[in-house]
């Protein structure tokens, strides 16, 4: 589809070599999950690009940190994230630990992905673009879709944004196509009322934020409170992308405020989630994500002592990996 409309609006140049064009959309490393490649950023790069060791270290240090994203944050995380979810009740508390535990998952696990595939690029001699930059860091939900899954909301803002108006046809209309953009891009995910809900949350934020003049309602707290207020949220509306139907992400709700937590299996949860091993996951992946620099940054100039520590955590996903379970990165299933 890409290919297609940069063709077609004159963006990029048809490719007259059939092993090219077979190339671009058979470019396994993205394929599957991401980052979404559209064909003018990468047009040029297959006619001529280029092969040094420095950037084939960088993709091999890209593709070791997601590696271990994904086997010590993004797995353990989503076992709390199963074991709540999965509970026939809960107690508020279990039910947030739960709702976090899956933020931190989606999170590590997709961008645990999007540096795969970067590396693998890298390797290959393709530059890829960054997919991710600390998305719950952001204090407002544009600011959020500024950082989240990058390749998608450019590609909804040039494809489906701007295409329907914009912000070119009055405040009202762009309103409505915030609002009607990410509510396809929900479905996008799934022909469902979660996600269409999920994608209706975004979108009324978005367009609400639009209004205040791209501010959140909580603009003038200090950042850190901005950024917590933002961050739940997106919790909020993570319940209806993870719950495996509407009812069920209404029931979590009420767990989470608390209007829940009667039956005796509530009891069992916390016993199943707060062991040492996963609160101290949860610990480490909060600290990484609000303290720690971003693997576009980190890699960018490689020394000894990151590379060693690189590696060592490549080693340990590796022996964790040979005695766990297997478990499928979740955009794979869209």
């Amino acid at each position: 589809m890409s290919y297609s409309i940069d063709v077609y609006r004159g963006e990029a140049q048809a490719i007259r070599n059939p092993l090219d064009f077979a190339c671009y959309v058979s470019m396994f490393p993205q394929l599957v999950a991401g980052p979404i490649i559209r064909f003018q950023e990468v047009a040029e790069q297959l006619l001529e690009r280029q092969h040094t060791a420095a950037k084939f270290a960088r993709g091999v240090a890209f593709f070791m940190l997601g590696m271990s994203k994904k086997v010590l944050l993004a797995d353990p995380c989503g076992k709390v994230a199963d074991e709540c979810f999965a509970a026939a009740d809960l107690h508020a508390l279990e039910a947030w630990a739960g709702i976090v535990a899956y933020a931190f998952q989606i999170y590590f696990d997709f961008s645990a992905y999007s540096d795969m595939a970067i590396g693998l690029g890298l390797m290959f001699g393709f530059v890829f673009p960054k997919n991710f930059a600390s998305p719950y860091r952001a204090c407002t939900i544009t600011e959020f879709w500024q950082r989240w899954h990058l390749s998608l909301s450019t590609w909804l803002r040039d494809y489906l944004y701007i295409p329907l108006g914009g912000n070119r046809m009055g405040a009202g209309r762009t309103y409505v196509n915030l609002a009607l953009v990410m509510l396809l891009g929900g479905l996008w995910h799934g022909a469902a009322w979660n996600f269409a809900i999920w994608g209706g949350i975004h979108g009324g934020m978005l367009a609400l934020e639009r209004l205040m003049g791209k501010k959140a309602l909580y603009a003038r707290l200090p950042r850190p409170i901005a950024v917590a207020m933002t961050f739940f949220v997106v919790c909020i509306a993570w319940v209806f992308f993870r719950a495996a139907s509407l009812p069920e992400a209404v029931n979590y709700l009420g767990a989470m405020f608390a209007q829940s937590g009667d039956h005796p299996a509530a009891d069992m949860v916390p016993g199943q989630i707060y062991s040492l091993y996963h609160l101290g996951t949860l610990i480490l992946a909060a600290i990484i994500i609000w303290g720690a620099p971003q693997t576009w940054d980190y890699t960018r100039q490689l020394t000894w002592p990151k590379t060693i520590a690189i590696v060592v955590l490549f080693v340990l996903a590796i022996a964790l990996l040979g005695a766990t379970s297997f478990h499928p990165f979740i955009y794979f299933i869209f």
